[in-house]
This record gives C-alpha cells, structure tokens and sequence, in this order.
C-alpha cells in the first residue's frame, strides 16, 4: 500500500510536464502591474506582476531584457509576452517573460516619482512636522467613499476594538477626476468637526485607482491638516503620496482602525495594571509612614513628657544666674573705673595738666628756634639757591647760572661769573 505514495518533487515534476506540454501555456499574453522589481547583477529581472485580484511571480532573464528600451519599475503597467512554467525549488508557477513593453502607465509612473522628489525637498515628508496620534480618541473621522469594504473594515475594527469611539464618516470620491477635489473637500470640512484623529482612504486598486492619492492637492490638503491623519490606501505593498504625508500610514484600511484606536482588553489589563501598582504603592506608603510614627512614639520625649519641662526649666535657672552675674561684673568694672577717673589729678586740678601742657609747648618752640635757619640769616649769614637748591659746593654752580641770595630782610638775584 505504501507503493502508491509519491515524493513532492515527483509531483512537482508532473506538473511542470503537464503545463510545459499545454500548447495554451506555452505562449502567455498578460497584462499586470511590476512590483517588487529587481535588477540582477547579471542582467536577469525578478519582479511580480499583479493585478486588482491575484499576482504572478515573473522571470526575464538577461538575454531577452537587454533587448527592452526601457527601464521596469514598481508601479509600472506593462503587457508581457512569455511561457508559465513551474519552478521546482519551491513549486509554484511563474511566468518566463520573453518580451516586455510598457502600458501606457509610464508617464503616471514618472509623475508620482516627480511629485515626490519636490514635496520631499520641500519638507512634506520630515518626520518633525508628524503630529503624534492620540492614544485614546472620543472621536474618529473617516474620509473615503460611502460604499465598499474599506468604510466596512474600518468601522468594525473601530466598534470591536473601542466602541465607546464616536465614527464620523465624510463620504468622498476615491477614484476618478473629480475625486481629488471630493478628497480636498472633505478633509476640509473634517477640520470643523472637533476629531482627535482623522483616516484619510480607500481599498486596494491599479495605480490608476489610486492616482486621486498621489495628487499635490491631496497630499497638500492632509499635511496641512491640522487633525493627526492616518493614511490607508490600498494595500500593504501600494505606497501614495498621501503615504508620505499623513502622521502615520496604515498598510491597510484595517490598519488604520487598530492604529486609531486602542484594544479595549489592552485598556483594561493596563487600568488593572495601574490599580495594583498604585494599591500596592499606597500600602507601601502606609506602611513606611506607620514605622516613622511608631519610631516617634517610641522616644524618650514622648514617654516622659515632663522631662521637656524639667531640661528647660534647669537651662532658663542657669542663663538667669548667668546672667545676674554678668550685670553684677559689668557694674563693678564701671564702678572702679569711674573711681579711678575721680582720683585722677585732671579731675582735682586741671591747671596743673595745662601748664604742664604750656611748659611742653614753649620748650618745643625753644627748640624750634635754635634749630631754624631763619636766626643765622638774622646774625649776618645768607642762604644761595641755584634752582632752589641750596648750594654748598662751587661744584653746584655753573657759569651764568641765576642765583637768588636769601637775607634776613629779602631775596638778592645774582648770576655766576
């Protein structure tokens, strides 16, 4: 019985020779959106090639990639010519293409990248100018179409998650010519409303779909928001301008719910959290202050408050003695000094400290006297002063020099011979 069990890679080999014989397979045309491109190093191309319901992974290798005249690039819509086959290493079915030309989305492709490089350069995309998301919002507004999955997944995400969240919806075009302005609009009027935090959206789609998403006026219109705005559009692998420019992108509309808002488990193990902290810090509060009373209790003081009064009472008999002691010795040094002033002789007889004093006086004006150039002048003597300096030496003198003779009754000018 066990005979009839075959390995992976036998089955794996049968398929691939069923597809490489089917003649419908052996020549594919297809038409999809490149993403996920990758250049080798040896000239072969890797990407996917998706469209609005299912994707296929793609193979082109060097020697038919080096005859395209352009360059692939995630986004682009190309139409492929090649064969599906099965790549044995992993069992899936990819397609090898053998030509490749673009779909007319190059010039969406090069307009994106040309929006983004500018509002980049301006600053649009700086991680400072992003507002931070509330934790825990009362009210959500949602800009994106009425109808579709995207409205239906964001509002049941939201209602499971926190339902006491208020849901306004500002129904918008999301596709189309007229949707950039729908967009701008509603966004807009969101700000009127009072939200905490505002999803900007739609489902998944080609690059044409989403194209209202890579509009400067859209992008412009939710930088400028003042509400903290999610972007979700598309899916996880499709990247808008808006992207770029909300305060946090959400990879699905799905995404956006949970990122909006908080899980109401989530808040309540959090509040539980709180609560035995904080009983376990008021306890532990308790406890500490309990041992400091119970410490003040404990002393001495507190036991035999009368000891208090007693300590006092000694200090205050000491400082009063104190005291009385220093009044009494201040008294008697003042005491004994005033006597000793009565004793002094200035106070029994002045006049003897004056003519002491006059005595003093006139032997110093004696002395004064018999010392002062004034009395030799006066017995026939002169002083002789070059400059008015008083000259002792011929040395001191030169020729025609101006010398002034003092005397005892004036000044005689003279000049060296």
């Amino acid at each position: 019985m066990k005979d009839k069990y075959i390995s992976i890679i036998q089955l794996t080999r049968y398929l691939k020779y069923k597809i490489d014989n089917d003649p419908n397979l052996d020549q594919v045309f297809l038409r999809g959106e490149i993403s996920n491109f990758k250049a080798h190093s040896r000239g072969h191309f890797y990407f996917t090639l998706k469209d609005e319901e299912s994707r296929i992974n793609a193979v082109m290798f060097a020697s038919n990639a080096s005859k395209i005249k352009f360059v692939p690039q995630d986004g682009m819509k190309v139409l492929v010519t090649g064969k599906v086959s099965i790549y044995p290493a992993n069992g899936g079915y990819q397609i090898y293409v053998s030509d490749m030309e673009e779909d007319g989305i190059g010039n969406l492709y090069i307009a994106y990248e040309k929006l983004k490089k500018k509002l980049e350069e301006e600053g649009l995309f700086n991680k400072e100018h992003k507002k931070e998301i509330p934790k825990i919002p009362n009210k959500v507004g949602v800009v994106t179409a009425p109808t579709g999955a995207a409205i239906r997944d964001i509002i049941s995400t939201i209602k499971r998650r926190w339902p006491i969240c208020e849901i306004i919806l500002f129904p918008a075009l999301v596709q189309g010519e007229e949707a950039k302005d729908d967009i701008v609009r509603q966004i807009k009027r969101a700000e009127d409303y009072n939200i905490d935090t505002l999803i900007v959206g739609r489902g998944g789609g080609s690059i044409e779909d989403l194209w209202a998403f890579n509009e400067e006026i859209v992008a412009r219109a939710i930088y400028n928001c003042p509400i903290p705005t999610i972007s979700a559009v598309g899916h996880e692998i499709d990247f808008t301008i808006a992207d770029f420019v909300a305060d946090m992108r959400a990879p699905t509309p799905t995404g956006a719910g949970e990122l909006a808002v908080p899980n109401l488990t989530d808040i309540r193990n959090l509040l539980n959290q709180i609560s035995i902290r904080s009983n376990k810090a008021v306890l532990n509060k308790i406890e500490i202050n309990k041992k400091k009373l119970d410490s003040i209790k404990s002393r001495h003081i507190f036991r035999e408050p009368i000891k208090i009064y007693e300590a006092k009472e000694q200090k205050f008999d000491y400082l009063f003695e104190k005291l009385k002691y220093s009044i009494t010795t201040i008294y008697n040094d003042k005491s004994n000094r005033y006597l000793k002033l009565k004793e002094n002789i200035i106070f029994k007889d002045p006049n003897i400290l004056l003519d002491k004093k006059k005595n003093n006086y006139l032997r110093i004006i004696s002395k004064l006297e018999t010392l002062s150039p004034l009395l030799t002048i006066k017995r026939g003597y002169s002083i002789t002063k070059n400059n008015g300096k008083v000259i002792q030496s011929v040395k001191d003198v030169k020729k025609k020099d101006r010398l002034e003779i003092e005397v005892s009754d004036g000044i005689i000018n003279a000049e060296a011979l």
